[in-house]
Formats: C-alpha cells, sequence, structure tokens
C-alpha cells in the first residue's frame, strides 16, 4: 500500500435525511457541518442486503447500501455510488452492524470506496475492510487533511491498531501478508507443547478462560501476546456456508493456486444453510434472482466435491437442509477448549459449551483454510453475573434482548470484548439456552460469548454424541482474573422482552408496551430459536392454547422451522407435531430461511408486522416489513392471540 493517501473522489456522508443524501447523488457536495446528524447502526444487511449477494466478485460494485434507510426511504440505488464518483464514506456509530458478510465492503471496494470514516466500527466489519484493502479510521481529523487537498501519510490509519493489523494493512491485506509469513504446522489445544506454553503462560498472572484458550493455540511466533495484541492462532474447526464458500475458494485459489494444499481438510466443514428454501423465497423468485443463487451453490458444491472435506448439504426430496451451521457444530462437532471459526457472525453459538467461536470474513477463512490459523485479538472480557432464578415464562432471549437495551451495550461499549456468562441463572441453563446467550454476541457488539463447562456440558455431550467427556481443571478462568468490568444482573426482575423493529437494541419490557400490536406473521426459527428447548417452549403454550380450544386466527401466519433434522425427530418423539397442526402451525424443515429472507415467514409488504424469535431486525433482514423481536414464548402467544402479548397475558385474558 502506498506510502502517503490523497483525496480524488466525493465524499458521501451517510446522513439521517434522505434529502441529503439524495442531493450527493445529484452532484452536490457536502461537508460534516452542512451533511447534518450522521446515521448510526448501519447493519451490513443495508449495506449489502441478502438479495444482492449472489456474486462474490467486483459485480457487487453495483450495489453498495441500496438497503440504507434515512429516514423511511432508501435512497440509494443500484450503481449510484459508483457513478456519483465517491471515495469516501463517512458514518456515525457502530457502522458495520450485524452479518461477518465481506460482501459489504467488497461492495464498497468494488464500488470505488477506499476509506471509512466512521465513529466506531463492529469487529468483523472493520476486520474484513482490514483484509481487502479498505482504510478505516474514526479520527474525523484525517478527513478535514484530506478534504485540505493533504497527503495524508498511511501512518495516521494505523493509529491505534496492532502491530499484526498494521502489518496486514501496510501489505494491501491479508492474502497479500499470508504469502511472505512462516506458517508451521499448527499444534494442537490439548498437545503436550501446548500444555507446556500454556503452563508458562498461566504462571505469569491469572487468565481468563478464553486467553487460556487462545495461549494453548497461539501461533508461535506470538508467544508473550498481552491484551490488545494481534495474533495467529490455530483453529480446530474452520467452516463456511452456502453464501460465502465459493468467495472463500476463490480468494484461496487466487492466493494459493489450485488445487490449493488445505491444512486437515478434515477439519473444514462446509454447510448448506442459508439458500437451501430459496424456491420458497419471495424476493428470490419474483426478481428472478434463482440463477444467481444457483451459481452461489454451484462454488459451494464444487469446492465440498473437489477436496475431503465434510459436508452437510440439502435434504433429498425436499426443500430444507440438514441443519443450520451453528446448531449442528454445537450438536455434532465443537468442544470445551478448542477454537472454531466461521463465516457467519453467530458462530460465538458454540461458547455454550465452553468452546472459543468466533465469526470472520471470506478472505480470513480462506486463509484458515490453507494455513489453519486463523486471526484474532486478544480480548479483554466482560463478566455478565445473572443472579438469582428467572421467573417461569422468562429465557435466555429475555435476557439478552434486556442486555442489548443497555445504554452501555447500545453506545458500543462492549465492540471486541468476550461475554463471559456466569451466576446462578447461567448455571441453571441448558446448553440450548446458553446457545442463546453466547449466539446473540453478534448483536451485543462483542468478540464471542462463553460459558464455563460444567456437569450439564457434560451431560449435552452424552446425550447428543455419545461421547464421555472430562472437564478439564484449566477449563475455567482463574480466580482473580482481570475483566474489562462486570455487569451483574437479578435474573428475577426481568420481564419478557420485546425488540421494536430496527435495531435488536430497541428494546421494551413486554408489559410495558402501552398499545396493541396487531400481527400478521410470528416466526419460531433460526440458529437463535431453533433448538429442543425452544420448541419444548413453543409447544408448551401451544398445547396450552389447543386444550383453550385456540389457535391461529385468520390473518395471522404462525411459522416453526427446525434448526436442525434432529431437532424434528425430538418433536417428533416427543409428540409434539400433531400439536402444531392443530394449532395452525405452518412447520419448515431446517434452513436460515425468513431470518435472512431467504424462506417462509418473510414479509411481502412495507405494512406487515411480524414477531419474531430471531437475532435480528435490521431493516429488510426479513422482507421490507416491521419485525419485532421476543422470546419463543411471547412469539407463540402472540400468534394464538394474534397481537404482540406475552403467555402471562394471554393466560390472564383467558381467565
Amino acid at each position: 500500500m502506498s506510502d502517503t493517501i490523497r483525496l480524488d473522489g466525493r465524499v458521501l456522508y451517510l446522513s439521517q435525511d434522505p434529502a441529503v443524501i439524495e442531493a450527493q447523488l445529484a452532484g452536490e457536495n457536502f461537508t460534516r457541518a452542512t451533511a447534518g446528524p450522521l446515521r448510526d447502526n448501519v447493519s451490513t444487511d443495508e449495506i449489502t442486503p441478502v438479495t444482492v449477494m449472489l456474486t462474490y466478485d467486483e459485480r457487487l460494485g453495483q450495489f453498495p447500501y441500496v438497503g440504507f434507510k434515512a429516514g423511511e426511504r432508501m435512497p440509494i440505488g443500484r450503481d449510484a455510488v459508483k457513478n456519483g464518483g465517491f471515495q469516501v464514506t463517512v458514518t456515525g456509530k457502530r457502522y458495520g452492524k450485524g452479518s461477518s458478510r465481506e460482501s459489504s465492503p467488497l461492495a464498497e471496494l468494488s464500488a470505488g470506496i477506499r476509506l471509512i470514516v466512521a465513529e466506531s466500527f463492529e469487529r468483523i466489519y472493520q476486520q474484513n475492510c482490514d483484509n481487502i484493502g479498505i482504510l478505516t479510521t474514526t479520527d474525523f481529523s484525517v478527513l478535514d487533511r484530506l478534504s485540505a487537498g493533504e497527503a495524508v501519510p498511511i501512518d495516521e490509519f494505523l493509529k491505534g491498531r496492532d502491530a499484526l493489523t498494521q502489518q496486514i494493512i501496510r501489505s494491501g491485506g491479508l492474502l497479500a501478508y499470508s504469502k511472505f509469513a512462516d506458517w508451521p504446522a499448527p499444534r494442537s489445544g490439548d498437545s503436550a507443547s501446548a500444555d507446556a506454553h500454556a503452563d508458562m503462560a498461566q504462571a505469569a498472572q491469572p487468565k481468563t478462560l478464553v486467553e487460556k484458550i487462545i495461549g494453548r493455540h497461539l501461533h508461535p511466533a506470538s508467544v508473550g501476546a498481552q491484551r490488545g495484541d494481534g495474533v495467529f492462532i490455530a483453529a480446530d474447526w474452520r467452516f463456511s456456508h452456502d453464501y460465502f464458500t465459493g468467495m472463500c475458494a476463490h480468494l484461496m485459489h487466487r492466493a494459493f493456486g489450485k488445487p490449493a494444499p488445505l491444512h486437515a481438510p478434515d477439519h473444514i466443514i462446509a454447510f448448506q444453510d442459508h439458500l437451501v428454501l430459496a424456491s420458497q423465497s419471495i424476493p428470490h423468485v419474483r426478481d428472478g434472482l434463482l440463477p444467481g443463487v444457483a451459481n452461489l451453490m454451484e462454488g459451494h458444491t464444487s469446492f465440498s466435491r473437489d477436496y475431503p472435506v465434510r459436508s452437510h448439504g440439502a435434504l433429498d426430496g425436499m426443500p430444507g437442509s440438514e441443519g443450520i451451521c451453528h446448531a449442528l457444530m454445537a450438536e455434532q462437532y465443537a468442544l470445551p477448549g478448542q477454537v472454531a471459526c466461521g463465516t457467519d457472525s453467530h458462530t460465538p453459538h458454540s461458547g455454550a459449551l465452553g468452546c472459543l467461536a468466533f465469526g470472520a470474513g471470506a478472505t480470513e477463512i480462506a486463509n484458515s483454510w490453507v494455513t489453519g490459523y486463523v486471526r484474532c485479538k486478544v480480548p479483554e472480557t466482560l463478566r455478565i453475573e445473572i443472579s438469582g432464578h428467572l421467573r417461569d415464562g422468562v429465557t435466555a432471549k429475555d435476557v439478552v434482548l434486556h442486555l442489548l437495551q443497555m445504554d452501555a451495550i447500545r453506545s458500543g461499549g462492549a465492540i471486541g470484548l468476550v461475554f463471559e456468562y456466569g451466576g446462578a441463572a447461567v448455571r441453571a441453563m441448558s446448553i440450548d439456552e446458553r446457545a442463546t446467550l453466547t449466539n446473540m454476541v453478534a448483536e451485543l457488539g462483542g468478540f464471542t460469548g462463553i460459558v464455563e463447562p460444567d456437569e450439564r456440558t457434560v451431560a449435552f455431550l452424552k446425550e447428543r454424541r455419545g461421547i464421555d467427556f472430562t472437564v478439564e481443571n484449566w477449563m475455567e478462568s482463574d480466580a482473580g482474573a482481570t475483566y474489562r468490568d462486570t455487569i451483574t444482573i437479578d435474573a428475577s426482575a426481568i420481564e419478557p422482552m420485546l425488540a421494536r423493529p430496527g435495531d435488536p437494541g430497541n428494546g421494551v419490557p413486554a408489559p410495558q408496551l402501552e398499545q396493541d400490536v396487531a400481527i400478521d406473521i410470528a416466526y419460531g426459527g433460526s440458529c437463535t430459536a431453533g433448538k429442543r428447548e425452544d420448541f419444548d417452549f413453543y409447544h408448551e403454550v401451544l398445547h396450552w392454547g389447543v386444550e383453550q380450544g385456540l389457535s391461529v386466527p385468520e390473518g395471522t401466519r404462525l411459522y416453526l422451522q427446525f434448526g436442525t433434522m434432529a431437532v424434528r425427530a425430538y418433536c417428533e418423539e416427543r409428540g409434539y407435531l400433531p400439536v402444531f397442526e392443530r394449532a395452525g402451525v405452518t412447520l419448515v424443515m431446517p434452513g436460515c430461511g425468513s431470518c435472512a429472507n431467504c424462506g417462509p415467514g418473510q414479509s411481502a409488504r412495507a405494512n406487515e408486522v411480524t414477531i419474531s424469535a430471531i437475532n435480528r431486525n435490521f431493516p429488510g433482514r426479513s422482507g421490507p416489513g416491521n419485525v419485532w423481536l421476543a422470546s419463543p414464548y411471547t412469539v407463540a402467544a402472540s400468534a394464538l392471540a394474534g397481537k404482540i402479548t406475552t403467555f402471562e397475558q394471554l393466560k390472564r385474558a383467558r381467565g
């Protein structure tokens, strides 16, 4: 990369005012002062909606910001950024929230954007920018200098970044760096050498569980790494899903040749889950997008066909898949003390087992397939201590929605941190419920979430996999370990929660909802809410409803989508399916479905209202309508009522 950066193009301010956006697209130039308030919380769903993610090359340059919402409008159309000659994007807090999709910065880069200036960035988005050569900064004075015609030294864009990241940025991206780096064969996290290294590190100071796992997986050149240092760590599991397998393979082959020398291919997994229901997806069918889906599928299947990797594919003879990647990782692969990384922001799901699991972009995963290593920063940890006991009808989803509405979280104060969950309420939770806590660290802005393994972990592994696992003494945080902060929550004080449309942080206790909200769609499923215990919750409500003579009313639709085929088998064994049928449920086979705006349960019109147990409700996430987030209990109860209500409120209303 050049030693200096000069502004040759225009600056695009992502203003809250749609008129300012439209004026910029028409050729008018603005300044920080005249652009007005900038949009906060711009998600990757807005930068590149899933319906444009049907390629993984420069053609994405047609689409940046086509889902961006200013006021009630989406003012940026196809090719607008490229045709406008923009080189810099300026925005507010928590830019790049949500998905780990590298499609977003790649679309920006392909449209001519070379620099993003924001008040703060989400971790995965910024790391993806680093990996492909987009500069980022939170220093708005750099923008002023560029606008004044100054050639700004590259060092100004590296301030506050760790040494490894600086090297990668100077190299022009991760794969350019990787070609000249030393990649010794990764040692196993349970090898003797790892034990010795961990013992030396342990002697220095008390560690959190995540710090211990990192210490046992460090690249040899990273010995002695401290909090805040950039490191490479050996990954026990590396996976991709159908949106990004082709992109990963394309990047890998371009950098390392074809066939590429994969490291430990039996520990690489290709999951087909996001697009398996495209033939039932409203926008994909209506807008002629199925050929693009077929292109992504070919990229996915050719990789899993050409290399001896593990693969979980589509069902034979019916729409759906074997399961959602995160649910299958927890059911079949991840173990306490391991490292798992995947092309999805909800990879922390497996942290419920005491595994260090985190999301990464396509470039990161492509590099890991060959080297066996994945990059991270030794993180600080936020302890979430949940004391007491949750009330009946209150779940882990309510706990997360409660956390999300806290000012310290909404403002981005936890970006890049580990969420270490503990306390009596967490110890009482099943692994399925713990997985809801760790899964939604993506929405909380964290690096990952983790729960120390215990007897419930051992029982889960025995029940789901038939293995006898022993929790080793080191698999816990040390007394005296350093935490950034501790948030203590009284579980008994948490009420059933909702998140208003637009952002998962728009939380409100359901009993405080001031007026009735009629719903058109209720959806229960996704990696967050398609687990066995989630279906226990759905069934509890619907069984009660059927006994009361209730069913889903006309004008409302309830979709329940299994997270894996094992969950469906569980429901069948427990006798849930006839109850669901009598209640008027539409059952959907496994896949990401409407959570990825690709299957039954998505909205078709902007005036439709959905209540959903998924993890995020950014604009356009599940179609053009408004999505409220809630727990499985509240989703099922609302479906029976035809309006948003809790299970307790529904029971009281029936007397």
